[in-house]
């Protein structure tokens, strides 16, 4: 619900407020607090409290706040004569049930990674990995140098050729998996449209 304006969400079988505290040390999209009804900052920073309050468990929280954001935040509405919206847990499992049945090919025959949130799939090649995004044109490419990895972030959008946005390079014996997940919450984090514009 909203009160004065300021968006609340109450745990009804607690009788307390839900906290962004928890789900900030997940990840950081809006400090400033929940939103719902869009897909923007705030409706992420409450579709990883949600499923972090739900389920207890940071990964299934992490690999799937975003689908959940655009499938089930976005949608919320306040109405009814309390004018507040209702999520149960009914609503919230039987949401999750349908993102894990759902495993969404990429054009060149990838599929969803588990290590990443649903939005993302990976395509194994023989001599590098590649991490893309369903929903807009973004993908990390993780190359298997001689001496180093080679991680990069980087945008097809309109370009003949990709435009790097950002990398990371790292010993050949260092496990890669963190860096990949940065660059991906960094791709989350710069197509967050601006409240104002929603």
């Amino acid at each position: 619900m909203r009160v004065d304006e300021t968006p609340v969400v109450l745990k009804l079988t607690e009788h307390e407020r839900l906290s962004p505290d928890r789900s900030l040390d997940l990840v950081r999209h809006s400090p400033a607090g929940f939103e719902w009804g869009y897909t923007g900052s705030g409706p992420a920073q409450l579709a990883c409290a949600l499923l972090l309050d739900y389920f207890d468990d940071e990964s299934v929280a992490h690999q799937y706040y975003i689908q959940f954001r655009n499938e089930v935040v976005s949608q919320l509405v306040c109405g009814g004569p309390a004018d507040c919206w209702h999520l149960t847990g009914d609503d919230i499992e039987a949401a999750l049930g349908g993102f894990q049945d759902r495993h969404a090919p990429t054009p060149d025959g990838g599929v969803a990674s588990t290590s990443l949130p649903v939005n993302w799939s990976v395509v194994s090649r023989a001599d590098r990995t590649v991490f893309q995004r369903q929903d807009i044109d973004h993908y990390v490419v993780l190359g298997d140098g001689s001496e180093e990895w080679l991680i990069i972030l980087c945008s097809q959008g309109d370009r003949a050729y990709p435009a790097p946005l950002d990398h990371r390079t790292l010993p050949v014996e260092t496990d890669p998996a963190p860096a990949v997940q940065e660059l991906v919450a960094e791709s989350n984090d710069l197509i967050e449209p601006d409240e104002e514009d929603t």
